[in-house]
């Protein structure tokens, strides 16, 4: 709740390849105002139902704002763009058992195509919730379609406000002709030429039926942000590049006992949020570690430690072999965070997916364009395996823009079929 991610995304189709080129990106922060009315409908909230219709016109306001701005920084006039995928802003995600399972995402469509004139596609976790899913993680499709290696067992791991890993088996070796190559760990230019040329799949066999696993982790950098703006009276929002951790010592006793939460032992499909991992937690978090009398880094180094940590953990009990963790999100700037879990994961490389030639940082944006793409197409484009829905679906409500029609046959007359990969 920073900032609005928005990534002008270019996407070609070339036989069953999807080539992806990311032309511009930006993050555009929130208006201070805004952003606390977005916080102030966060869990536990007891307000009307005419502040969350507000926020909903408001975050369209800005969303929209952030297309019009990126394009014009782009040099791309808003009529050439043929589609907006919008996530929007979560504020309420119920999966648990025992209640109606639904999720809501602000930031409405319909304020977005009126402003830009483009066709939007939104709203995209619903369908998956009304297929027995979780409505998460999504981003598992372009994972699946640009990670996927045969030679190696990679876990792609997201750390946003929370953390979410798609774990992605080796692709077996009958499917790969390419001849068998040595790498050192150092080695850039080969494994931007994996990304590049993998082929995911046999021609005949189904994408979406891979045994891939994808779930939330658990706290990101949610708590770890939250208590670094707790202990320095909202002076930092965020420990840049670690250092409050780096200077830190971790206290093992405190994070043994927060490892105790049960929803680590819950195994996927899971997915959490704020709900569990909020601004509530993190001052519950930071009071037990000043009873205990750590000092501020010592807090934090703590804080970072339960993420580094439950992630492995995660690994261990429910993915099986590791030789590769791939890093994007915000995370993926915390050097601490990183030598933390490389510690943790002895066994695997862990890196950031800035190495692959793609901006961690621009991750999501390039997911979402990608799955509003296939959107737009007829595609189904959730992994069940990820979200435990009854079958893949097509994610997403369409809002007709000035381009609808010409959009409309453009489709009409591509391929039917789904691609099977990704190319940078």
């Amino acid at each position: 709740m920073d900032a609005i991610d928005a990534a002008l995304v270019e996407l070609a189709r070339k036989g069953r390849t999807l080539q992806a080129r990311v032309r511009d990106f930006a993050m555009f922060p929130f208006a201070p105002a805004l952003r606390e009315q977005v916080v102030a409908l966060l869990p536990p909230y007891h307000g009307s139902t005419a502040a969350v219709c507000v926020v909903n016109v408001l975050l369209g306001e800005a969303f929209a704002e952030a297309a019009l701005k990126l394009a014009e920084r782009a040099g791309t006039p808003i009529g050439a763009i043929d589609l907006i995928a919008s996530h929007g802003q979560t504020v309420y995600h119920q999966v648990g058992a025992g209640q109606v399972r639904s999720t809501l995402q602000l930031g409405t469509a319909a304020v977005i195509a009126e402003r830009t004139g483009c066709t939007v596609v939104a709203d995209f976790r619903p369908r998956d919730i009304a297929a027995g899913g979780q409505g998460a993680p999504l981003v598992p499709y372009l994972d699946l379609l640009l990670f996927g290696d045969s030679r190696r067992y990679r876990a792609v791991q997201n750390i946003g406000g929370i953390g979410n890993v798609t774990y992605i088996p080796r692709r077996p070796p009958t499917t790969d002709h390419r001849p068998p190559t040595t790498e050192k760990r150092g080695e850039k230019r080969e494994e931007r030429s994996a990304v590049r040329s993998s082929s995911l799949l046999a021609p005949r066999s189904s994408l979406l039926a891979r045994p891939v696993m994808a779930f939330d982790t658990g706290p990101g950098n949610v708590l770890i942000d939250e208590a670094t703006r707790l202990l320095t009276a909202g002076a930092q929002r965020y420990d840049r590049d670690g250092r409050m951790a780096a200077a830190g010592r971790v206290d093992e006793h405190l994070l043994a006992e927060w490892l105790g939460h049960p929803f680590f032992d819950q195994p996927p499909p899971r997915s959490t949020g704020r709900e569990l991992f909020g601004a509530a937690e993190a001052r519950a978090y930071v009071a037990a570690c000043q009873a205990c009398g750590l000092t501020p880094e010592d807090t934090i180094a703590t804080l970072t430690a339960l993420t580094a940590r439950s992630i492995a953990q995660s690994y261990r009990r429910f993915c099986g072999r590791v030789d590769e963790v791939l890093v994007g999100g915000g995370g993926a700037h915390n050097p601490t965070l990183l030598r933390m879990l490389q510690a943790e994961l002895p066994n695997a490389i862990v890196r950031s997916v800035g190495e692959l030639a793609l901006d961690p940082d621009a991750k999501e944006a390039l997911a979402f364009a990608v799955i509003g793409y296939a959107t737009l197409h007829g595609w189904p484009n959730t992994i069940p395996s990820a979200t435990g829905a009854a079958h893949p679906v097509v994610l997403g409500s369409v809002t007709p823009g000035e381009n609808y029609r010409a959009l409309l046959e453009r489709v009409a007359a591509a391929p039917q079929e789904p691609v099977e990969r990704i190319e940078l």
